[in-house]
């Protein structure tokens, strides 16, 4: 193994305390969010002034730092965004930025960033024949989807052109949906996880016919550990990466270590045994290699197990009036304990003041805080974060430190974006286009459109090709790259002239555009114009966008366009994409939430979709998008599931919500 291509430990920091415990550890990099534009807002970020000095104690330990400003960006969101990264390269100085927006490469140009660009998991980049594309607009390093097995990285690895890297997770948390495939928080209320403020549906507890309800979707943590071993074969995969930004700084310096040991002593048993055993004392959620090794694939759902953050300490008992419970190990001073779930009403989050010890008696207070419904007997207590004299040490020492590096005084830059040019309006007028999974028997309103799969295009004439869409799927996976590639061709051959892409990476199909048309699709997620300009770049001719932008949001981006729009209208939008599923999860039967609200999942080829059992419905909004200029409205259709009940409503989406 060459030094050369020893891959960087990247460690996550949501606060101070967390960054700081990177940079004890010894981590190459620390990747952050700031206050805006992150997709981790739940968790504390920092101002710039603040990440200042933490990136310059970093420099001055080699440790680097990366900001993650990776949420989708809005159709007013541009100025304010080109005005963070100017302020970020004038006083931060990060080694690289991480972002998912295609505008985000332009806006950050443009705002004089000299640092590398990073594309986010979010963004989507499946399958190796995007790489190139990533490459082309100005991208240096690629960071893969979680569910992708080892063999799968390899084809990545293998594809990846020079001057491109990679980047893996390798221990930390799975969710449900694929990144950048998910809509499940802003479908049920405007909590977008592309905006950074998933609530988390997939955690919740959920109930398929008979059965109790089960955390169903819940996903158990990624954990690679010894599996690491063969990523040091891959010199394209430069970073190994741990998820975690909301965690604390003992999560942080205890799997930085592991990984830092599995990393630099490979073939040592010893080495691999310590780091398990740090692994185990990181408190985070149980974990698993989840599908990475091939050979033996893990389901990392496993509803009727333990799936809560931080590692379970005890249960809640009653005594007469008061709550306490009995840890199984000792507690000490500054130890963070949650007592119940966190969607479980009236759980909180517990300081210990004084050391328990194992088997003691720990009372739980009650206060006016927690005047909600009371915790039953048996809730579960979890150990979410711990503060060992040595660690506290350590930090306090570069706290310390920090004083070397002054904040600096910062102000407001007066960065003013270069817009593209809009769009010439050509007068042409509305198509309605109905997308099917196959042919229908019953006659099609306006013009057919179709996914691309070997039985629609089987089935349509060919005489029939060259008039209707066909739509590729929104996430291919790496072995999947042959076949687009010879279902493209073949379409072509038949007379196909018009293909709806859904992720910018699969215009790297396309290489000869004089016989055919691209279109960008929804999946695209574009929801600014610099983001448009970039499809219009790759060979698109018009763009569909995301039904999760609210209307605002929607006749804004009209106004501003470089491409002619569409807007998905009806039909059957997901809340999201998943290679995962249960066993116990069946196909096509209604799955109920505690609020009552109900889902259905399908699986086409490796793909597992969730949809809300009722539609979308925009149809009032169609001649408010037709005067605004909108001219394709797409209505998605799906066989009606019949274990499903039709239901008495629709869904706006975020028509009338302010997308957070």
């Amino acid at each position: 193994m060459s030094m050369k291509h020893l891959p960087e430990i990247m460690a996550p920091a949501g606060d101070a305390p967390s960054f700081l415990a990177a940079v004890a550890a010894g981590a190459d990099a620390v990747y952050v969010g700031l206050k805006h534009f992150s997709a981790r807002m739940q968790a504390t970020n920092f101002s710039i002034s603040e990440l200042a000095q933490l990136a310059s104690l970093g420099r001055d330990r080699g440790t680097r730092t990366y900001v993650a400003m990776n949420t989708l960006v809005k159709p007013g969101d541009p100025e304010a965004a080109g005005r963070l990264v100017e302020r970020l390269e004038k006083y931060v100085k990060p080694y690289a930025l991480i972002v998912q927006d295609l505008g985000m490469i332009t806006l950050a140009r443009q705002a004089g960033f000299s640092g590398e660009l990073h594309l986010s998991t979010l963004a989507n980049l499946s399958h190796p024949a995007g790489l190139e594309v990533a490459k082309k607009l100005g991208v240096n390093r690629v960071v893969v989807p979680r569910e992708l097995n080892l063999d799968e990285v390899k084809l990545m690895a293998e594809a990846c052109p020079k001057g491109l890297d990679l980047e893996i997770f390798v221990h930390g948390a799975l969710c449900h949906c694929v990144s950048g495939r998910c809509y499940w928080s802003s479908y049920l209320g405007g909590k977008s996880g592309l905006r950074g403020r998933c609530v988390q549906p997939c955690r919740r507890l959920y109930k398929q016919g008979k059965q109790d309800a089960e955390r169903l979707f819940s996903c158990t943590d990624l954990s690679l550990d010894v599996l690491t071993k063969p990523l040091l074969d891959m010199p394209r995969v430069t970073a190994w990466k741990i998820e975690g930004r909301k965690k604390g700084p003992h999560y942080v310096y205890y799997t930085v270590r592991a990984y830092q040991m599995l990393r630099d002593n490979p073939g040592d048993a010893q080495a691999k045994k310590a780091a398990a055993d740090l692994l185990d004392q990181a408190l985070g959620r149980p974990t698993s290699h989840s599908t990475f090794l091939p050979q033996r694939p893990f389901m990392p759902i496993q509803p009727g197990g333990e799936t809560s953050s931080g590692r379970l300490v005890g249960e809640v008992k009653r005594d007469q009036k008061k709550l306490y419970f009995q840890p199984r190990e000792d507690l000490h001073p500054g130890d963070l304990l949650r007592v119940g779930y966190e969607d479980q009403p009236g759980h909180r989050t517990l300081s210990i003041r004084r050391r328990v010890p194992k088997r003691g008696r720990m009372d739980i207070p009650t206060s006016a805080k927690h005047q909600g419904p009371p915790l039953p007997s048996g809730t579960k207590v979890f150990l979410v974060d711990r503060r060992e004299p040595e660690l506290v040490k350590l930090i306090k020492g570069l706290e310390a430190e920090l004083a070397l590096f002054p904040a600096p005084e910062t102000s407001e830059p007066k960065f003013v974006p270069k817009w593209p040019k809009n769009a010439v309006r050509a007068k042409v007028k509305p198509e309605n286009v109905s997308l099917y999974r196959l042919p229908p028997r019953s006659r099609i309103n306006g013009r057919a459109a179709y996914w691309l799969e070997r039985a629609s295009l089987g089935k349509v004439a060919r005489g029939l090709t060259g008039r209707v869409q066909w739509w590729l799927p929104p996430v291919i996976w790496p072995d999947e790259d042959k076949k687009y590639r010879a279902l493209i061709k073949e379409a072509v051959k038949n007379g196909a002239r018009e293909f709806v892409i859904n992720a910018p990476w699969q215009a790297a199909y396309f290489t000869d555009r004089k016989r055919v048309a691209l279109v960008a699709g929804p999946f695209c997620n574009a929801a600014n114009r610099f983001a448009l300009q970039t499809l219009k770049d790759l060979g698109c001719s018009s763009a569909i966008v995301s039904p999760e932008l609210s209307g605002e949001d929607m006749l804004e981006l009209a106004r501003n366009t470089p491409l002619p729009l569409g807007a998905v209208i009806r039909g059957m939008w997901p809340f999201g994409l998943s290679r995962f599923l249960a066993n116990s999860v069946r196909f096509d039967s209604p799955v109920k939430s505690p609020m009552h609200e109900v889902l259905f999942v399908r699986k086409y080829g490796q793909t597992n979709w969730l949809f809300p059992a009722w539609e979308l419905d925009l149809g009032d909004e169609y001649r408010t998008l037709d005067r605004a200029g909108f001219k394709t409205f797409v209505t998605m259709l799906e066989d009606w599931p019949k274990d499903v009940p039709k239901p008495r409503r629709t869904s706006t989406f975020n028509w009338k919500l302010q997308l957070l």
